[in-house]
């Protein structure tokens, strides 16, 4: 199973860049976004996807323009489940889960905390939901692949500047704890497993060509439960997708 993650800062203009010409060259299985910031009925040529073999599921905020995920899927889900169940993160459109025979796939989106204090506290709420959420899923559904936007770099090798970023949101210590905390609850940042190297990120700031220069953060992960641990076969970064500030992050697993 092939799975892609990406945050892709508006569907509509991903799709103006080719997004859907290299959807087709990625021929992944299974694709999580985040950040959609459109419902479905505003695609214009959404049945692109079907001609590509994909099944497409949407949870966009109820604002409009604004968060939201979905999953395309070459693979017919046993289940889809729309939402966390916690009405101030399901407004948001933050998780979508689908349920396959192997494992479960969930796309997720969190809260920037970037924007100021009381976006940052709801930060911290959703991170402490979310963990309790997760745990209680874990014991129905085990096999549990979380892919997304956590919008943390978990250590100081995921930031090209930890120094001067210190004090910057996705860079906290109490969110850097709590991926750790997290991945004691039994996961295991794939990336991290098979590649241990500095200066690997899946986003860029638009400021004086960050991009360019790599100076980026890591804050999109594939988390996988340990009970997956022997089916992970690749994970990777890919940088040269270019229709977003973030790029889109690849799983393989084996079953």
């Amino acid at each position: 199973m092939k799975i892609i993650s990406y945050n892709v800062n508006g569907i509509r203009a991903a799709i103006n860049k080719e997004f859907f010409a290299w959807l087709q060259a990625t021929d992944a299985d299974v694709v999580c976004l985040q950040e959609i910031k459109a419902t479905p009925d505003q695609i214009a040529d959404i049945a692109v996807l079907e001609t590509l073999g994909y099944k497409h599921y949407w949870f966009p905020a109820e604002k409009k323009g604004y968060s939201g995920t979905a999953i395309f899927s070459k693979i017919e889900p046993e289940h889809v489940e729309y939402g966390c169940g916690i009405e101030d993160y399901d407004r948001e459109g933050r998780v979508i889960r689908a349920d396959f025979k192997e494992c479960s796939v969930i796309s997720a989106y969190f809260p920037s905390g970037s924007s100021g204090d009381l976006r940052q506290v709801f930060k911290y709420k959703f991170l402490d939901d979310f963990a309790d959420y997760i745990a209680k899923l874990k014991v129905d559904f085990p096999k549990l692949v979380i892919s997304g936007d956590y919008n943390i770099c978990h250590r100081a090798i995921d930031i090209h500047n930890p120094k001067s970023n210190a004090n910057s949101s996705g860079f906290l210590p109490e969110e850097r704890a709590w991926m750790d905390s997290f991945i004691h609850l039994g996961f295991v940042d794939t990336f991290r497993h098979f590649n241990a190297d500095p200066h690997h990120y899946t986003w860029w700031s638009y400021r004086a060509g960050a991009r360019g220069k790599n100076l980026g953060w890591r804050i999109d992960y594939h988390m996988t439960s340990v009970e997956l641990l022997g089916n992970l076969k690749r994970a990777t970064i890919l940088p040269e997708a270019k229709h977003s500030d973030h790029c889109p992050i690849l799983l393989e697993l084996t079953f």
